[in-house]
């Protein structure tokens, strides 16, 4: 018994000694390494703890900043969402250094050195990968696109870029605007002929996109792909917590109530979608959307053969990014839109331009939408997708004058860098379309909402092209206002989960000016709005709105509807000729 309570006792140290050594080395010797290394070019931080980093002080100071009195909606949100790029250069300067764990994230806004990096074709700066390296929160993205790296993202990469050029995605916007018209039609039953109504538009949109890409991209529907979209919600929950926490080799397979969950949801989410590939590939096998090309790829013989669960991966991941990216921007800007009048009433004017009243958006007059696409850039430059991007540096390399060893986690604060006021100017933290007028552009490193270089985002031609046909057929509609005040909160204690509930007026042109005279007919038709204030709102903002035309004749309206809407109660009139002078 003696003997073998020894050899178990040597098979125990046997292990247990070379994994000490190997938590020593990780978590004490290197990091040490690299901080003299940091120090040495005047490269600081805040001091760190020898597991966890900085991890402790993230969360404290974000929970500081969202927990402030928010007094107005603004978008100056860097300070509340990632207070970190505020708090920690004012201290330490630029660029300064963080860790979470053992390693080491390099923070450089210098837009010279992300083009630099993120446009390197020598390999040596390598995708981090989705999750910032810890295998828990990989689970929501899987070997997809997003988290590979090195050779098999290339190889991934060459089989799926072909599925979203501009050319393929324009034989796609007729299933766009069909979506489309289907969810806004639901909307006017749903209205019952109101003058306004509210809508949380970040569930409905997210609705919207998930039944776009399981159309265009997979030949499903959303019913069908509906149990992937709820178990990835939960997913991304779990990811988020495994992000914001120190990962200890092999904690993933410690039986965790978590960790079992996690394994649970991503056996789900495989088997859901093995069973949408079976039911939908014979269909879209000879197709050209995103699921007929890997299936295709997947009976090649050469480079390119894609298996499977490399199918099953890539599913994964564009049904998450793919739902989420666009979903999220079309949301802050129909917020931003019905924040700023001035902007709506541009992008309506523009809309009914190129596409009338009633016709539907295609790849013609999508690209006379100027100003529909200077809102969503500036939408990307204020909300982007991605509040980061991570590089692993694979050696020791000079980048300017900064000397960066290998093993350092380039961290390019994208939101920071967008909201910028060297690079933006004073009205950095402001909505300004302009900005984007007649084609302007930025410097690469200033502007990335979808990245740039080899890994620029392989879906942003399509995002770009479902953005500008769902917000030209809502402005074609509707007339969009901020709702209940309770929208600023819940705007601002979220960067990627805006919860935004909107006032929706339909525009009903057939309430035209030839049918409206006089304001008294006009006030009968709104005669359901709640009070004799919201009529008068209603019929001053819409005015503009539906007859541009006649916005010389404004003064006298607003004179004439603020007389009609406080007598309306009583039942007086408002003689026709009394603003037809």
């Amino acid at each position: 018994m003696a003997a073998l309570l020894g050899i178990l006792l040597v098979a125990f140290l046997a292990a247990a000694v070379p994994f000490a050594l190997r938590l020593l080395h990780s978590f004490l010797w290197v990091p040490r390494r690299l901080e003299r290394r940091f120090r040495r070019q005047g490269i600081r931080g805040p001091p760190r703890r020898p597991l966890s980093g900085n991890a402790a002080g993230y969360r404290d100071l974000l929970a500081a900043a969202q927990s402030a009195p928010l007094a107005s909606f603004h978008h100056a949100v860097v300070a509340r969402v990632a207070p970190h790029y505020r708090e920690w250069p004012e201290r330490y300067g630029r660029p300064f250094v963080f860790w979470l764990g053992p390693r080491p994230r390099l923070v450089v806004s210098d837009p010279e050195v992300v083009k630099a990096v993120l446009t390197d074709p020598t390999g040596t700066f390598d995708k981090a990968g989705s999750g910032g390296g810890n295998p828990l929160a990989r689970q929501l993205f899987g070997e997809g696109l997003v988290g590979l790296t090195g050779e098999k993202w290339a190889r991934h990469r060459r089989v799926i870029a072909p599925a979203f050029n501009m050319e393929r995605i324009k034989g796609w916007i007729s299933e766009i605007t069909a979506i489309t018209s289907s969810m806004l039609d639901k909307w006017e039953v749903q209205d019952e002929a109101r003058a306004e109504f509210e809508i949380d538009v970040h569930k409905e949109f997210h609705t919207l996109i998930a039944d776009v890409i399981s159309s265009v991209a997979f030949g499903s529907s959303y019913e069908e792909g509906k149990r992937v979209f709820e178990l990835q919600e939960e997913q991304l929950k779990l990811a988020i917590l495994a992000m914001t926490t120190v990962y200890i080799p092999g904690f993933r397979f410690v039986p965790t109530k978590k960790n079992r969950r996690r394994h649970m949801l991503n056996q789900e989410v495989r088997n859901s979608l093995r069973k949408l590939i079976e039911i939908n590939g014979r269909k879209c096998e000879d197709s050209n959307n995103l699921l007929g090309m890997m299936l295709s790829a997947s009976k090649l013989g050469s480079e390119f053969r894609m298996g499977i669960e490399e199918i099953i991966d890539e599913c994964k991941t564009f049904y998450f990014t793919g739902k989420e990216t666009t979903a999220n921007l079309l949301t802050w800007a129909t917020l931003l839109l019905a924040l700023h009048q001035e902007w709506q009433n541009k992008a309506r004017d523009e809309v009914l331009q190129a596409c009338g009243k009633s016709e539907h958006p295609n790849a013609e007059n999508l690209s006379n939408l100027k100003i529909v696409n200077m809102v969503l850039k500036e939408t990307l430059r204020l909300y982007p997708p991605a509040m980061f991007l991570n590089r692993m540096v694979n050696r020791d390399v000079k980048l300017g004058k900064l000397d960066i060893p290998a093993g350092t986690q380039l961290h390019f604060p994208i939101l920071d860098i967008h909201h910028d006021v060297n690079i933006w100017g004073t009205n950095a933290d402001e909505f300004d379309p302009s900005r984007f007028a007649e084609g302007k552009s930025y410097h690469l490193g200033a502007y990335f909402p979808f990245g740039i270089g080899p890994t620029i985002c392989v879906g942003q031609n399509l995002t770009m092209v479902e953005e500008k046909v769902a917000l030209a057929m809502i402005l074609q509609r509707f007339a969009l206002v901020v709702s209940r005040p309770m929208f600023m909160r819940q705007c601002m204690e979220s960067h990627s989960n805006p919860s935004t509930v909107l006032k929706f007026l339909p525009i009903r042109f057939e309430t035209s000016m030839d049918l409206c005279v006089d304001f008294w007919v006009f006030a009968v038709n709104m005669v359901n709005a709640a009070d004799v204030h919201r009529v008068l709102y209603i019929f001053v903002n819409n005015f503009g709105r539906m007859f541009p035309a006649r916005l010389n004749f404004l003064s006298k309206v607003e004179f004439a509807g603020a007389m009609g809407a406080f007598s309306m109660y009583k039942q007086l009139l408002i003689p026709a000729e009394m603003y037809r002078k």
